[in-house]
């Protein structure tokens, strides 16, 4: 995945040692990383995106579950979650084989989605197989994913207090010794500075953040975001800077993250509080910023502070 992590936690007598902490987080990150990469060809996951339709694989869990995770968000939003991006993540130049970042013609944006759709996957007992020419890229999941798995480890290692982080995405519990919660920062969305924006105590929820403010590129005087409706075979065009998920599963945070910043300000608040999901929206308003989130989430984070 090209991974950056960052493990804290309380060390207790029941804690193994640290070393081994350290043995078994990266142990989980290179098995996620050579199942599913989309940036290395050996991957279990790029073997299975060369070969042609008509293809069946014998994958390991992991993939499974990213799998199984990924067609309930599709599904659940109307195809505005889907996990077959990849050749029109490279057409626009943000995927792993893109060559340069440029409005493709509709007729190169036509040729793409023809190998596109989550409907041309499925999975017979532990194979993943496809009848058309598509991708999987589990870019949207995978950080989340490797958080979970990271969280469980530690767990069965003695570990009960905790700050976890793979990639941006992250999950706290627990208590520091001085008896306070894990508290985290959200980033305002500014392109070239980190500013918190709102701060959050943490205890068993997994936090991710999808936003347009640092991958981009702009055209003609217009900006294109790396967020792409899988619907329009486009990058969004709404307001929605950024989106903000909590929730106890990552992974799930992780997608839903992703799914709202596709639907946009508007669409995204409703599909949020229709599902109770905890949600926080950052949208351009004229020459800044105004926030909004959803009932969930304010019960969640009632104490949460400014910064």
């Amino acid at each position: 995945m090209g991974s950056t992590y960052s493990v804290k936690y309380v060390r207790t007598a029941e804690v193994a040692p640290a070393a081994e902490l350290k043995v078994a987080t990266e142990a989980i990150l290179a098995e996620i990383d050579q199942q599913m990469s989309t940036y290395r060809a050996d991957s279990l996951i790029e073997q299975f995106n060369q070969a042609p339709a008509g293809t069946c694989q014998v994958m390991p869990e992991g993939v499974l579950t990213l799998l199984a995770a990924g067609e309930q968000l599709h599904a659940d939003s109307q195809g505005a979650f889907d996990l077959t991006l990849e050749p029109l993540l490279d057409l626009w130049g943000f995927g792993p084989k893109g060559q340069s970042e440029a409005v493709p013609s509709e007729a190169q944006l036509a040729e793409v989605r023809q190998r596109m759709g989550q409907q041309h996957l499925r999975v017979e007992g532990e194979q993943l197989c496809k009848d058309a020419d598509v991708q999987v890229d589990f870019n949207s999941i995978a950080a989340g994913y490797a958080v979970d798995r990271i969280v469980a480890r530690l767990g069965e290692l003695g570990v009960r207090s905790y700050l976890v982080e793979a990639t941006g995405e992250l999950k706290a519990a627990g208590l520091k010794p001085d008896g306070s919660h894990w508290r985290i920062g959200l980033e305002a969305p500014h392109d070239d500075e980190q500013v918190a924006q709102r701060i959050l105590q943490l205890d068993g929820y997994g936090i991710s953040t999808s936003g347009d403010y640092r991958n981009y590129f702009e055209e003609q005087g217009r900006r294109y975001s790396h967020t792409l409706d899988p619907l329009t075979g486009k990058p969004v065009t709404h307001r929605l800077a950024s989106v903000t998920v909590a929730d106890p599963s990552t992974l799930r945070a992780d997608g839903l993250s992703t799914l709202l910043m596709v639907l946009g300000p508007q669409a995204g608040l409703e599909y949020a509080q229709r599902n109770g999901i905890a949600a926080f929206f950052v949208t351009r308003e004229d020459d800044g910023f105004v926030t909004r989130s959803t009932p969930t989430f304010e019960q969640l984070f009632a104490a949460g502070e400014e910064p």
